[in-house]
């Protein structure tokens, strides 16, 4: 078979947080989503995921104008080889943003169209030494938005809790934020916090040292910029508390550069951003031999969350799943991307496991 179109979705989703929900150039902003859809020419769909959120047009631009280009005709099964020829011709325009995120997305739409071509998940691809071992479900752990009201961030941590998660992901930078949620949750739940790069390295060892009472599970990306990793390694020796970083990393390479400044004690590579499944199984075997842990970053609510559900059912570890802790009404993948009990079942059909629903496509895509 061989690619005969792919093209890019757009869709944006009422959703709740429990909250105000988050702002962007002055209005509120939707849950937004990248399809991409890869048609074989024997009629084969397969469905992946880009980067969206606010830079979606520029990666359906990308997609539109330079992906399917260059894609169209080729083989969908020689997904190594594809990946790797479109990365080289693509590597001018940057090594990360719009392009990469598009090529993350082509990458899970094969991986799709790979398993179903086999009529198999994509977990049992993944490990072809345990053939029907992977696991039926994967742990969840609660990413809350950031609220910024520490009683609105107590709330929110304590519903979580109450729902059955045993590890709370909080978006805040202020201690009083932070430490609303320990009092909310109690000693006995893991605690997260991701800053998305606000400080110094000065500044973030002096905010993990007025959290160091409140037991952090890992702090989350606390330097800008994000590929400062001297300054990342100096807040993991100085600061009493693991550190995360990742979801920003440009590929393997900068991955393996993380891990040799010893940065990290968490790498978070993110399927739709970072080359799709195929890179995000590179990093996962580079952390097991780096001896870091791996904790992929997953805010997502379609075929970017299902890619990053079996690349963790066909690990040995078990490793908990970034799960985006907000209720949306409509989504074209539906109870697939739903979360029950803390834990996500891992789809079992061919493929991702699940196809987006063409009518709630249809209402939801952006015109």
């Amino acid at each position: 078979m061989t690619i005969r179109s792919i093209s890019a979705i757009p869709l944006s989703m009422p959703f709740d947080i429990g909250g105000p929900k988050p702002m962007l150039a002055g209005k509120p902003r939707e849950m937004e989503m990248l399809l991409i859809r890869v048609e074989t020419d024997q009629g084969l769909v397969g469905w992946g995921e880009a980067f969206g959120f606010a830079v979606w047009p520029a990666t359906k631009a990308a997609i539109e104008a330079l992906v399917a280009p260059l894609a169209v005709g080729r083989d969908e099964a020689d997904i190594a080889g594809l990946m790797n020829d479109l990365t080289r011709k693509f590597h001018l325009l940057g090594r990360s943003g719009p392009v990469m995120y598009a090529l993350s997305g082509l990458d899970i739409a094969l991986w799709d169209l790979a398993g179903k071509a086999a009529g198999k998940p994509v977990a049992d691809l993944l490990d072809p030494r345990r053939p029907g071992r992977r696991r039926d479900s994967v742990p969840a752990y609660a990413s809350l938005m950031r609220y910024t009201d520490p009683d609105v961030v107590a709330r929110n941590s304590a519903r979580a809790v109450a729902e059955g998660y045993t590890t709370i992901k909080l978006h805040e930078i202020g201690v009083a934020q932070v430490r609303a949620a320990r009092e909310a949750i109690g000693p006995g739940i893991k605690l997260t916090v991701d800053t998305n790069c606000p400080w110094t390295a000065d500044e973030a060892i002096s905010m993990a040292r007025q959290m160091k009472d409140l037991d952090l599970h890992w702090l989350e990306e606390p330097v800008f910029p994000p590929e400062d990793h001297a300054s990342l390694a100096r807040v993991r020796c100085e600061a009493p508390v693991p550190t995360a970083a990742g979801e920003n990393a440009a590929g393997y390479l900068e991955f393996k550069a993380m891990f040799d400044a010893r940065a990290v004690d968490y790498a978070q590579p993110s399927a739709t951003k970072v080359g799709g499944i195929s890179e995000l199984m590179r990093i996962a075997a580079l952390a097991r031999e780096y001896g870091v842990k791996l904790a992929p970053h997953s805010p997502y609510v379609g075929p970017g969350l299902l890619a990053t559900v079996h690349v963790l059912a066909a690990l040995e570890e078990e490793i908990e799943l970034e799960y985006c802790y907000c209720t949306i009404d409509v989504n074209p993948l539906g109870d697939a991307v739903q979360a029950a009990g803390a834990r996500l079942a891992v789809p079992t059909g061919p493929g991702l496991g699940r196809d987006p629903d063409m009518a709630l496509v249809e209402k939801c895509a952006v015109r």
